[in-house]
């Protein structure tokens, strides 16, 4: 069994700093420094060097850098998850309109999460951007690693990378231990039309994405709204990514259109996308309050508004508890609703919520997820 990061004592976050530049160390460094919660136990300059520091110092977060000598980031973070799985969040430069997928195959090699480091013309306030950073790290470090994906067996099918939250007090009613497995759940087309697949997802979710869009048919007769939890500037990406892999076409919504039938929308940057009748969106300033943007639970719960037992909804893996109430507010209005199970979560935080609060009518393993889907929508599997 993986042995837990060590968080120190009363909670303080040990941290492993991977950049090759020595500005940028210190500048990381010093972020981390400014907060008592944080202790930098660690610096690496290489890929090689994160591999070999993380196994001695067995850190409970790694801040890693992407472009890397001696070995790059996405394969560093590929051996450490094979090897001594520990939270990562990337901060790198390297994940620009010029290399749209470096963010996501950080994600799918096993990151938890992913922050632009700030270039030299960016206007940015350097203490908002510490207090960010420290924040994602904290998260982070509430994150448990307990399997290894595919750097350990690259040449042959890789297990599953699970990442599961620890226990969350509001939401340890969910927790059971299942003495046997239960029987599949069978399903049968939905006698009403449905207009609209609405999918929110957080952490996981880019992973989780890219094995369940593309089932999807090209001829889908639905529109196909996402809602991913990601920071600005990387929808886009997002896109760009999920688009070469899935037949339908994948963009990125705007105010004031339309979701249209056959095609895969995702919300975009640092706004909430609400859906009005006839599948009409506008995109709203979220309140200073919302910690998680774009937000589930503004989108799901405009979709039961408008749609109601016209649309399915289905939570992925995420942390946290956004999308549970959305997820209600459309079960409540008569849709069909969908929660990914913990065994193939990447955490269980926000299916595991909408769980507890009775949201999610039937919880499929994201393997049978995309088929049912298509069953419910009379459609034939690998059709």
């Amino acid at each position: 069994m993986t042995a837990e990061p060590d968080q120190g004592a009363r909670g303080v976050v040990t941290v492993l700093v991977v950049d090759d530049s020595p500005v940028q160390r210190r500048f990381l460094r010093a972020a981390l420094d400014a907060s008592t919660g944080f202790d930098v136990v660690g610096e690496a300059r290489n890929g090689r060097e994160a591999v070999a520091m993380v196994e001695r110092l067995q850190p409970a977060t790694v801040l890693m850098d992407l472009d890397l000598p001696v070995m790059n980031g996405i394969e560093a973070i590929e051996r450490i998850m094979a090897t001594r799985p520990t939270p990562i969040v990337v901060c790198s430069g390297y994940l620009g309109e010029a290399t749209p997928g470096n963010a996501h195959a950080a994600q799918a090699a096993g990151a938890v999460d992913i922050v632009a480091k700030p270039g030299p013309g960016d206007d940015v306030n350097l203490d908002e951007y510490a207090d960010e950073l420290r924040k994602r790290l904290r998260v982070a470090s509430r994150v448990k690693v307990i399997t290894h994906p595919r750097g350990r067996l690259r040449g042959g099918h890789a297990p599953r990378h699970v990442v599961r939250e620890k226990t969350n007090p509001e939401a340890s009613t969910t927790s059971a231990v299942a003495t046997k497995a239960e029987p599949k759940p069978s399903f049968s087309p939905l006698t009403t039309p449905i207009q609209l697949l609405a999918i929110g997802a957080s952490t996981g979710g880019p992973q989780a994405l890219a094995q369940l869009l593309p089932m999807l048919p090209a001829d889908l007769e639905q529109a196909v709204l996402v809602v991913q939890h990601m920071a600005d500037g990387f929808i886009e990406g997002l896109a760009t990514w999920l688009d070469g892999l899935c037949p339908l076409p994948v963009v990125v919504g705007a105010s004031g259109k339309r979701l249209s039938p056959g095609t895969i929308t995702i919300a975009p940057s640092g706004l909430n996308l609400i859906v009005h009748d006839r599948l009409r969106v506008v995109c709203e300033a979220p309140p200073v309050t919302q910690f998680h943007v774009p937000g589930i639970d503004a989108t799901f719960t405009s979709i039961a508004e408008s749609l109601g037992a016209e649309a399915l909804g289905v939570l992925l893996t995420g942390m946290g508890r956004d999308g549970a109430l959305g997820l209600k507010a459309m079960r409540q209005r008569g849709a069909l609703t969908i929660g990914q199970d913990e065994a193939s979560s990447a955490v269980w935080g926000m299916p595991g919520a909408a769980h507890a609060l009775g949201a999610v009518e039937h919880e499929l393993p994201l393997d049978d997820i995309g088929p049912a889907l298509l069953t419910l929508l009379d459609r034939e599997v690998g059709s």
